[in-house]
């Protein structure tokens, strides 16, 4: 199978990002394409709560969620919209960071709100609080496809063990990783939680990214580490897509799954064990 990773560079403006991001769809689809992913927070990277307010939409208003399955249907391929910013019901006004999948046929198969919030100082100049502006989803989701079940996650989830071990339990074959992570963090880390995730689950580990300065019209530019990864469930870098916007694509192969796990079962091993102390 065919898959195409896209490394972007979101503005603040979705109308803008939404245009890029077809044009490059449809190149993908063209260059045979048949899975395609694009990066976390597609149509509008902001660092600015009040450009959100006046940009996001609600999921029924949403351009991003009326044009990709169609888009996706048009071209008869597997869509990953990584996540988009969505305004929600939610009483405080915080927003979801949501990530969808979309069918050959245009349906919505699943989708998945980011469960960890980026709550971090990574510098005396460098703060991030995502849970002010996006609330964290509850649910953690394994959605099925014709050719292999996913489990879905968003950039930071990549942290936490816990949540790739419970979704390979449950099926996933693939793990998705869309990503706008920090450049000081994502030089330190980004790699190697990625490789650790496959390694420890026997899983293909697919995270395209968000590259480059982010142009704004309000607020601060923000600016993401990029390095769009494919990661094999042996735990081998499959493609490394650099800091450059732009499409990568691969070959996917299945079978490197059962390889993996046949050569340490590990997911059949967990023992329960207590902590003294």
């Amino acid at each position: 199978m065919r898959v195409a990773l896209l490394q972007i560079t979101s503005s603040d403006d979705p109308a803008e990002n939404l245009g890029m991001v077809s044009e490059l769809i449809r190149k993908a689809a063209a260059d045979g394409a048949e899975f395609v992913l694009t990066p976390e927070v597609t149509n509008c990277v902001s660092a600015s709560r009040s450009r959100q307010e006046e940009v996001l939409r609600s999921p029924e208003e949403d351009p991003f969620l009326a044009a990709m399955p169609e888009l996706a249907r048009e071209l008869g391929i597997w869509l990953l919209l990584g996540s988009i910013g969505l305004k929600t019901t939610d009483p405080d006004g915080r927003f979801a960071n949501r990530s969808f999948l979309f069918s050959p046929e245009g349906a919505e198969v699943a989708w998945y709100d980011k469960i960890h919030m980026f709550d971090v100082q990574v510098s005396e100049t460098e703060t991030y609080r995502e849970s002010a502006g996006y609330r964290p989803g509850s649910r953690a989701v394994v959605a099925e496809t014709d050719f292999a079940p996913i489990g879905m996650t968003v950039c930071y989830d990549i942290r936490f063990p816990m949540l790739y071990r419970t979704l390979a339990q449950a099926g996933a074959r693939i793990l998705t990783v869309p990503a706008a992570f920090s450049p000081l963090t994502g030089e330190a880390h980004w790699e190697s939680l990625l490789r650790a995730r496959a390694i420890e689950n026997g899983c293909w580990v697919l995270a395209p990214a968000q590259c480059g300065t982010h142009r704004a019209s309000q607020g601060r530019e923000r600016t993401t580490h990029g390095h769009g990864m494919v990661i094999a469930p042996w735990g081998e870098v499959i493609l490394d897509q650099g800091t450059e916007p732009g499409i990568a694509s691969f070959d996917l192969d299945l079978e490197a799954v059962d390889k993996a796990r046949g050569k340490v079962p590990s997911l059949t091993h967990d023992r329960e064990f207590q902590l003294d102390g």
